[in-house]
């Protein structure tokens, strides 16, 4: 049985950094590609970032890059999101995914096969 567990998120001043951490389990996900993404409330859910499990390419929405960085851990199968320069409109719960398939299922469909349960990012002004 496939599991994402996302940790890390809480509160945090505009302008601060968080890292946010999922560990997968129940497969070998080292040819998945794995991300991020978020929602806030009446809103649909958004890309924030992804990595590809075979060559390591990482992609980011416009609103994050240079902000955000997203890396793997193969032995540890967890990827993390750390987050730089937080701004209040980051606010949303952030959650994980992993597919195996192309990467439009992170950056165009938004719909990959695998997600967690979401940890919530708070940024005050």
């Amino acid at each position: 049985q496939v599991q994402l567990v996302e940790s890390g998120g809480g509160l945090v001043q505009a302008g601060g950094s968080l890292r946010l951490s999922c560990a997968a389990s129940g497969r070998t996900f080292s040819s998945y590609t794995m991300g991020w993404f978020r929602q806030t409330p009446g809103k649909e859910r958004e890309f924030v970032a992804a990595i590809r499990g075979s060559v390591g390419n990482t992609y980011y929405a416009d609103s994050v890059k240079g902000r955000f960085t997203i890396s793997r851990d193969g032995a540890k199968n967890t990827v993390y999101l750390q987050m730089n320069s937080l701004k209040p409109e980051d606010t949303a719960v952030y959650y994980c995914a992993a597919d195996q398939r192309a990467i439009v299922v992170f950056t165009t469909t938004r719909r990959p096969d695998y997600w967690g349960q979401g940890t919530q990012v708070t940024v005050s002004s």
